[in-house]
């Protein structure tokens, strides 16, 4: 077990840079110079018509029965332009389908991100390798087809939908050009259209919406900061430095570029069930920040070991899991006592882990390295054993939950 420091307010390797910046497409009418508000109001109208919709009974991921049996995962192949649908039974996982969702014959793509809408009929998957600019496939779950796609911005990586599912917010990563300001993409999903893309930082990553909907937050890998985006006005609301000695609301701006020892290097960040709290994994300094949402205010540190990099919390909110991509492991935190133990994954690079809706399992997907298949490891979170593992294809990513089910008749 390890100790958890109490505080008062307060490694990776670092990417290569390829290429060069450039200013982003947008599709006529729709971008900044366009009607943002219209779609604005769109969203609204969606957003009490996904109300309704709850409460007469439509179903949502967070609403499955307890009892499942079989579970449904999503999970992107960078290095094959490949998204695997992983079927775990209970007993066994294994690759389902194999999707293909390259789209240049003779280069690779890189398929980095997946996200499910709430209501489990559409995938997202983000292509981060574009020329320049990556896309976003948006794809019917269970029949697997493209159904309507957009141009990103550099290097689309991780991906967050509001409640509704309306709005879908992409961090452009920028892994191309020179350390300068990239964006985060608001995307209206009935249309796929790009609303509006909104500069927050060098080298934004993570993505993940507030469950109230409200608010949107990634991280800043080069400028150390946690960015919080409004989701109604789609505008910076919020900044905080991460950078050791420097913890709290910030006034410095996008171009910021921290590096040394000091920095966090923010990679994911989670929002817990109540949406009291978010965690954010530096994945520089090897610890995991508690911090009060409300205020910025930073409760607790985790040390958690090399590279902690993706992160997801258990429905009752009472452990988080987190990817250690520097060491294969998963580390498992109870929030409450900040006790930590560590399981050794099936295969080295250690990248995303999802948990299911009912709470019983982990799914944790591993990169592996060179011409080795990477792989899906199941955790029973009873026990927090590794019960099946699904060999997948090359480079293992992103990871995202579809839907559970009863086998039972």
């Amino acid at each position: 077990m390890r100790a958890v420091r109490e505080v008062n307010g307060g490694a990776a390797s670092t990417p290569r840079s390829v290429g060069s910046s450039f200013p982003i497409s947008t599709p006529p009418g729709v971008g900044p110079s366009g009607p943002k508000h219209l779609i604005m109001r769109m969203n609204v109208l969606l957003a009490a018509l996904a109300s309704t919709a709850l409460l007469v009974g439509a179903p949502s991921l967070r609403a499955q029965a307890h009892d499942a049996s079989r579970y449904w995962v999503y999970v992107a192949n960078e290095s094959s332009d490949v998204v695997s649908v992983v079927r775990f039974d209970g007993h066994q996982a294994v690759e389902e389908t194999a999707i293909p969702v390259g789209y240049h014959p003779t280069d690779i793509d890189g398929a980095h991100g997946v996200s499910v809408s709430p209501d489990g009929e559409y995938l997202y998957v983000s292509l981060a390798h574009g020329q320049p600019y990556g896309r976003i496939l948006k794809m019917r779950t269970g029949t697997n087809q493209v159904v309507d796609s957009m141009t990103a911005g550099l290097f689309p990586s991780s991906m967050a939908l509001t409640p509704d599912g309306s709005t879908l917010f992409a961090s452009n990563f920028n892994l191309h050009g020179d350390p300068v300001p990239s964006m985060v993409s608001a995307v209206f999903t009935p249309l796929m259209a790009q609303v509006e893309r909104i500069e927050t930082c060098v080298r934004p990553h993570g993505s993940r919406v507030s469950h109230d909907g409200a608010n949107h937050y990634s991280g800043c890998l080069l400028s150390d900061q946690l960015v919080e985006i409004s989701t109604q006005s789609l505008a910076v609301t919020r900044r905080m430095s991460l950078t050791a000695e420097h913890e709290g609301l910030t006034e410095q701006g996008p171009s910021s570029v921290v590096d040394g020892a000091e920095a966090c290097r923010p990679s994911w960040v989670v929002l817990s069930p109540d949406d009291r709290w978010l965690y954010v994994t530096c994945n520089g300094r090897g610890e995991v920040l508690e911090i009060e949402r409300e205020t910025l205010w930073i409760k607790r540190r985790f040390a958690t070991g090399l590279g902690p990099y993706n992160a997801d919390i258990t429905p009752d909110g009472s452990r988080l899991l987190v990817t250690l991509k520097g060491e294969q492991a998963l580390a498992v935190i109870d929030l409450k006592t900040g006790a930590q133990l560590r399981l050794q994954t099936s295969r080295p690079v250690t990248h995303g882990v999802v948990v299911s809706p009912d709470g019983r399992y982990a799914f944790v997907s591993n990169e592996a390295v060179g011409a080795t298949r990477g792989t899906v490891d199941v955790i029973d979170l009873a026990t927090t054993r590794i019960v099946a593992t699904a060999e997948v294809q090359f480079q293992a990513g992103g990871i995202a939950f579809w839907k559970s089910e009863s086998s039972a008749p």
